[in-house]
């Protein structure tokens, strides 16, 4: 394990030196000082008022940037080694593997979560200056959302970090899952219930197998209790989950989904050829 701190304490001080984070952290920042320009935090939208409607839109802005960002940076880690030959170094070292690849995973992790937290507790400290009421509930649900997506896609990060031969390709891949989850899978579910008249449940059920599709449904479950923005869909999902089986759905899944591609992807490095 202590190997497996140090090297997350090096990646995150190799993290910070690089121009991706300051220009990762300068986006989040800034999301939340345009927010507050904007005056949201004075606006009043379906009974949402202050930093309320603040988090709606910033966890709204989250899912749009965050994957991406999280993708395009994490697939650097093993494939970026490997092209540059820094392996032929670690394995002279006595690191193991495991704690080498877990290590890097930690240290990501902390390095992309801490910019889009410390903007929502800005955010917060900001209120709480103005003695403006703080919504705790929703701020802990958001940022355990926030949790459980960014280890989805860090997961996903380095399981195609460890398959790609270098970081072009790496990063094509990274940038094709993103569009793919964004756009196409909706796309092709319509398609299908358009032409095959399919029941509604099954298509749902594959809808809410992509991660981005089960974080936006879940942070409008948060502000929307019964899912009014989603017509007749409300009606499949309240019916199969609840609103609390679903809430779980949503903290669960991405989760489950990170660990599995992590693990994955650990074993891949492990069995292939690290030079």
């Amino acid at each position: 394990m202590k190997h497996l701190w140090l090297t997350a304490l090096l990646d995150i001080s190799e993290s910070l030196r690089a121009r991706w984070f300051l220009l990762y952290s300068t986006v989040f920042g800034g999301i939340v000082v345009l927010l507050f320009l904007f005056g949201l935090t004075d606006s009043r939208i379906m009974g949402f008022t202050g930093l309320s409607r603040l988090l709606v839109v910033y966890i709204q802005l989250c899912m749009a940037i965050l994957p991406v960002f999280v993708l395009i940076s994490t697939v650097r880690s093993v494939a970026g080694d490997r092209e540059a030959g820094v392996f032929e170094y670690l394995l002279s070292l006595p690191v193991s593997l495991f704690a080498w690849y877990w290590g890097k995973l930690v240290g990501r992790f902390i390095v992309i979560f801490l910019p889009v937290f410390l903007a929502m507790a800005a955010a917060v400290g900001w209120a709480l200056w103005r003695k403006a009421a703080v919504p705790w509930d929703l701020f802990a649900l958001y940022t355990g959302l926030l949790v459980a997506l960014a280890w989805c896609f860090l997961g996903m990060g380095m399981l195609i970090s460890s398959i790609a031969r270098s970081v072009d390709v790496a990063q094509g891949t990274a940038f094709f899952v993103w569009l793919f989850l964004l756009l196409f899978l909706d796309l092709i579910l319509l398609g299908l219930m358009v032409r095959e008249q399919f029941s509604p449940e099954p298509l749902v059920l594959v809808a809410l197998a992509n991660p981005l599709q089960t974080f936006r449904t879940g942070a409008m479950l948060l502000f929307d209790p019964q899912l009014i923005l989603l017509g007749p869909t409300a009606y499949v999902i309240l019916d199969l989950f609840g609103q609390t089986g679903y809430l779980v759905w949503t903290f669960a899944y991405p989760l489950a989904l990170g660990s599995v591609c992590a693990i994955f992807g650990y074993v891949l490095f492990r069995r292939g050829d690290l030079l």
